[in-house]
């Protein structure tokens, strides 16, 4: 069979799939990896991997895709077939979980001459668009970017408020974040650009909780999100992966590239809380981050705040 058909049932394929060469030229980009990046063939095709196009970080914002680090480069390696959860960079900036598998391409000689990596979307798809469905119908949704907006939160804090005092037990907490510096943003770049922004903000920060809970945006530059979990650790753990990530997170605008962070208030929910008092001390945080110097997050379960970073 000729090489274009198998491009063809590879375009068929819903993962992203690509080839490199032994020196890590891309030499093909399926059709699903255009949609799942954002990126064209004629924008990847001729590239080296590790250019500034896809990005590859770990969940710690860790940057693989330049020297030993890189998954795809050890297995042109050693030849072992791998499987990594990762972060890859939009084209529009934000960044998204993915599944990757490597596999190396060996010629008849049994040499390894490239690899394929096949990657995946890795983030809650089903359970997100469910959401999004509820939050239209009840006008739930910010128009903006997509996430629930105030009203909406209002509304599953206090469900969840009310389901920890009929269990008895935390079993939640949330992060308050906000946007460093947006201002400058606005002022330099102009509202369109701030508002492209602050959407690339938002994907963000809800593919850095995945699963675990949901973002909404409360107003403005600010982000309230709702983590399920009763662990000191592991909020700290997606908190950080909140501030990490975007500040990973790049928005190009032409040859310029503009970039932002994050400080962020996270704090786990207590039985003596309200909805009121659980918010302030979310917020109180927040500014604890905004007052040491920003891009950071700041953790607190009794009002002895200690920073992160």
């Amino acid at each position: 069979m000729e090489l274009s058909f198998y491009k063809t049932m590879l375009d068929y394929l819903y993962d992203g799939v690509y080839f490199v060469d032994k020196d890590r030229k891309i030499i093909y980009w399926n059709a699903s990896a255009e949609i799942l990046t954002g990126y064209s063939s004629n924008d990847i095709v001729g590239c080296y991997c590790y250019n500034n196009r896809l990005n590859h970080v770990n969940s710690k914002g860790v940057l693989l895709c330049r020297g030993e680090l890189c998954p795809l480069a050890k297995t042109l390696k050693d030849g072992f077939l791998r499987e990594e959860e990762l972060y890859f960079q939009h084209k529009n900036g934000h960044r998204i979980p993915i599944l990757v598998r490597i596999s190396p391409v060996r010629n008849e000689e049994n040499e390894i001459i490239g690899a394929v990596e096949v990657f995946s979307d890795n983030s809650s798809k089903s359970h997100l668009l469910e959401q999004l469905a509820q939050f239209k119908e009840l006008s739930l949704m910010d128009s903006l970017t997509g996430l629930g907006n105030k009203r909406y939160v209002e509304i599953e804090l206090s469900a969840k408020m009310n389901e920890m005092n009929k269990v008895g037990r935390p079993f939640f907490g949330v992060l308050f974040v906000d946007i460093d510096h947006f201002k400058r943003v606005n002022d330099q770049y102009g509202h369109d650009i701030g508002d492209k922004i602050i959407k690339m903000v938002a994907k963000t920060i809800q593919n850095s909780i995945g699963n675990k809970g949901i973002a909404f945006r409360w107003g403005g530059e600010e982000f309230l999100a709702i983590v399920n979990t009763h662990l000191k650790e592991e909020l700290v753990k997606v908190a950080e992966r909140v501030r990490v990530l975007t500040e990973q997170s790049v928005f190009r605008m032409g040859l310029e590239e503009i970039r932002v962070t994050v400080s962020v208030g996270a704090t786990l929910a207590e039985l003596k809380d309200t909805d009121e008092t659980l918010i302030k001390r979310a917020d109180e945080l927040l500014y604890l981050s905004k007052r040491t110097g920003r891009n950071k997050a700041s953790y607190s379960n009794d009002l002895n705040p200690c920073s992160l970073k």
